[in-house]
Parts: C-alpha cells; structure tokens; sequence
C-alpha cells in the first residue's frame, strides 16, 4: 500500500509551536521532494514549506522564520515546525510527495491557533 498519513495537528493559543509529520508507507520518502500545504476554509490551497531529496528547502513568505520542514529518513517522515503560531496559520494542512509521474496526498490534519 501506498499511503501518506499526516499528524500533529491541533488546537494551540497564538503564539505556541507544532510540530505536523508526514508519515510514507509502501515507498521510501527520501527519494521524493514533499511540500507542506494547507488550505483554509473558501480560500486556496497553498506551498507552505517544501524541500527536495537533496535538502534544498524553500519557505512562503508568510511562514519563513517560523516554521521549519526537516527530514528524518530514519523513520520514513517529513517534519514541519511550526513556532510562533498566528490565527492566520489556521488550516488543514497536506502533506504531498512527488517523483517523476508519482504524486501522492494525505488526508490532512487540522491546526486551528486561537487569538
């Protein structure tokens, strides 16, 4: 099975941190590059944080300085880091895997920060 499965999501006061993961089954992560989206409610889905199999990342302009996206290979994830949470972080948040003519989605996991 070929699967992408995203957790961490939750409920936290502005200002607090969340750490969300992607985790892959029935393919190896590291050779795909995986981007963070999240979509809000009648607004678009967007790139939050991606990075590539060779660790080159790239951030929106909106999350840079706040929100990390790593690799831990060991355990076949992707991490994203969120600090200094603001009510406009509010959104489910995807996961996306792409190689070649593979692309794969996860289910997403709601963050919602309170003001």
């Amino acid at each position: 099975q070929v699967q992408l499965v995203e957790s961490g999501g939750g409920l936290v006061q502005a200002g607090g941190s969340l750490r969300l993961s992607c985790a892959a089954s029935g393919f190896v992560l590291n050779f795909y590059a995986v981007g963070w989206y999240r979509q809000a409610p009648g607004n678009e889905r967007e790139l939050v944080a991606s990075i590539t199999s060779s660790g080159y990342t790239i951030y929106a302009d909106s999350v840079k300085g706040r929100f990390t996206i790593s690799r831990d290979n060991a355990k076949n994830i992707v991490n994203l880091q969120m600090n200094s949470l603001k009510p406009e972080d509010t959104a489910v948040y995807y996961c996306n895997a792409v190689r070649l003519r593979y692309n794969y989605w996860g289910q997403g996991t709601q963050v919602t920060v309170s003001s």
